[in-house]
């Protein structure tokens, strides 16, 4: 195994709908020079085959990631070029990969999405899978954990075990868009949530229009765009 220029970060992909969050907190994190360890669990799978008509295999990962990276999150093929970069698959069964281990380095973890039972099993430390391993270990080392939760409307156990997460250090995030940043097509919507994730996890990106202070900001930014 060759050795890397940087330290990983860790993207779990949980079964919950929302799989262009990932393939675009993914793209923003190669475009920003990061390496990624990239963790896809099984329930996630179902949902990337139901949300993009892909089969994301463990003997086929790089050419189905390719695949997946570069669609659109209205679902179009090819709209994005693929991106080069230093990514790393486990298979989400592999409970001794690299970073099920305190001692195997990385950033931290980003979990997008996060299913409501992913939440659960990370809050409990159930540890049932790869995923929810890692999530364990990045708390218990210290590491930026991040978890953007999908899903709505949030039982009151949910509600407890984010609680129960943000105690524990994790950076609870909902996928929840905005629109002062003057989203004009579903892919700005969803490029604002994985914005918000990579600015927890402190990696510079251009996804999209900050808040500068100036109402109506949205509307100047849509007509200059021609939208």
């Amino acid at each position: 195994m060759t050795e890397r220029k940087r330290t990983p970060w860790v993207v779990g992909v949980s079964g919950a709908s929302g799989t262009p969050y990932a393939a675009s907190v993914v793209r923003g994190l190669l475009a920003a020079g990061e390496s990624v360890d990239l963790v896809v669990s099984r329930a996630a799978r179902l949902t990337l085959l139901d949300e993009t008509g892909i089969a994301f295999r463990d003997a086929h990962w790089r050419g189905d990631l390719a695949e997946w990276l570069a669609r659109g999150a209205d679902g179009k093929p090819g709209a994005f070029a693929a991106p080069d970069g230093d990514v790393r698959y486990w298979a989400a069964g592999d409970l001794a990969a690299g970073p099920s281990s305190g001692s195997y380095p990385a950033k931290g973890m980003l979990i997008v999405p996060a299913s409501t039972a992913c939440v659960a099993g990370v809050a409990l430390g159930l540890s049932k899978d790869l995923l929810q391993r890692v999530a364990s270990v990045t708390l218990k080392e210290r590491r930026r954990l991040v978890v953007a939760v999908r899903e709505t409307p949030l039982s009151g156990q949910t509600l407890k075990q984010l609680v129960a997460l943000d105690e524990a250090g994790a950076v609870v995030l909902p996928a929840s868009p905005a629109f002062y940043a003057g989203a004009t097509h579903i892919q700005d919507l969803v490029d604002f949530v994985a914005g918000r994730v990579l600015d927890a996890a402190g990696v510079p990106h251009g996804l999209y229009r900050r808040w500068e202070g100036e109402l109506g900001g949205a509307s100047l930014s849509r007509e200059a765009s021609g939208g």
